[in-house]
């Protein structure tokens, strides 16, 4: 079993060290807990090189990674569940953690606190390391008088995401190989090859297949244009990023990301879960329905999902209930909306978002699964018809060569 080292606060707030063994880090700041110990920094040890000790602590200047964020919220989580005040929670984190940038974010955060500033409004001022939904959950916490539990489901909702882009990457890996693959055989073959076999052809005094014909003129532009195909990609990769800055780029594009096949309900179900949860916080804290919706709608990182929440809010306003409002948003199964209805004439709307939560983060791995499942067979026809066309273009001119020659014969 893996060994770590650690450090925390007891219960008198006395700094204490020490070393535990446990399957993974998580379950190594659950049993620190359940000691009375309250969690300030976890390491692996990999070797007695490994073990830091003292003052050196060697700081990386590198953006925080998802991991970073993880274990800052779930030591936050464990020193205010435990009392912990917030001022004195960050300044401990902040000297022992080992990330320089993080570090300096977080003294800057204690100093905005003890200058009066809420915690919500001093995060925001680092959005290049904590992202939106890092803000708003904080805020709808501080709101709600819940803040231990608001990065409870910061940590938790980071671990997943960690975890679903993990499988998405794992099974993008094949098909990205075999892409990269294609296309540069595809580059040697118009840049080198057929260029070799264009020289065959042309002694040949008879109409070349359609096939073969568009290779032809394919290889031609490559080697004449090759230049132009670059910077056009390059040009459009980046006027594509610029768009996605504006306003209306982003509204654009989060919403045909959720229409996209197969990644599409994997980003949808993704989104909603967060919604739900983020909802459930807000309903079980007491907050009205229509400020944890304005807060909800801030919490989402999609635009697109962000809006239909505000079309929830107000169509609320209007008198609707919010099985009604959410039906006109378009964006719930009826199994959800159904599910919601019963929450809201039960009066356990709580209970059932909970719920919603939990049936779209089980429908993301089963998406997962099922992208992964689907994305073989597209794979193999592409490569197929690939096949296909080289194939045509190159022999059947061959072909008529072998039968000409056997004529004269």
């Amino acid at each position: 079993m893996p060994e770590y080292i650690y450090s925390g606060r007891d219960k008198s707030s006395k700094v204490v060290k020490g070393k535990v063994r446990g399957q993974s880090e998580g379950a190594v700041a659950d049993e620190l807990i359940n000691r009375g110990i309250v969690p300030l920094h976890i390491t692996l040890i990999k070797s007695k090189s490994d073990e830091p000790s003292g003052l050196n602590i060697e700081l990386t200047k590198k953006t925080p990674t998802p991991e970073d964020l993880v274990q800052f919220a779930r030591q936050m989580h464990a020193l205010v569940k435990s009392g912990v005040p917030i001022i004195k929670s960050i300044q401990g984190i902040a000297e022992i953690t080992h990330n320089a940038m993080l570090a300096k974010a977080l003294s800057t955060i204690t100093e905005r606190l003890q200058g009066g500033q809420n915690l919500a409004n001093a995060i925001q001022e680092h959005s290049e390391i904590f992202p939106n939904l890092f803000t708003n959950m904080i805020r709808i916490g501080e709101e709600t008088g819940r803040l231990d539990e608001a990065f409870k489901q910061l940590y938790e909702y980071i671990e997943v995401e960690m975890e679903t882009t993990r499988k998405i990457n794992t099974a993008l890996r094949y098909p990205k190989i075999v892409l990269t693959g294609i296309f540069v055989a595809l580059f040697v073959l118009n840049y080198f090859v057929i260029p070799t076999f264009a020289q065959m052809f042309a002694n040949l005094n008879t109409e070349l297949p359609l096939p073969t014909r568009i290779l032809l003129s394919m290889s031609n532009f490559t080697k004449s244009y090759w230049y132009i195909i670059l910077l056009s990609v390059a040009g459009s990769i980046l006027g594509f990023k610029y768009y996605l800055r504006t306003k209306e780029g982003r509204l654009w594009w989060d919403r045909k990301l959720m229409e996209f096949p197969l990644i599409g309900p994997i980003v949808t179900q993704a989104t909603l879960a967060r919604f739900a949860r983020t909802f459930a916080m807000g309903s079980r804290s007491g907050v009205p329905i229509l400020d944890t919706l304005h807060s909800v709608s801030r919490a989402m990182d999609n635009a697109y999902v962000s809006l239909k929440m505000e079309e929830i809010r107000n169509g609320i306003e209007r008198g609707e209930s919010l099985a009604q409002a959410a039906n006109n948003s378009e964006l719930f199964t009826p199994l959800v909306l159904q599910m919601i209805s019963v929450g809201e004439e039960t009066g356990s709307l709580e209970t059932m978002m909970q719920d919603v939560a939990e049936f779209y983060e089980r429908e993301v791995s089963y998406s997962v699964k099922a992208m992964a499942d689907g994305i073989e067979p597209i794979i193999l026809t592409f490569i197929g018809i690939m096949v296909l066309v080289l194939a045509l273009g190159i022999f059947l001119p061959l072909a008529g060569m072998g039968k000409a020659m056997m004529h004269k014969r």
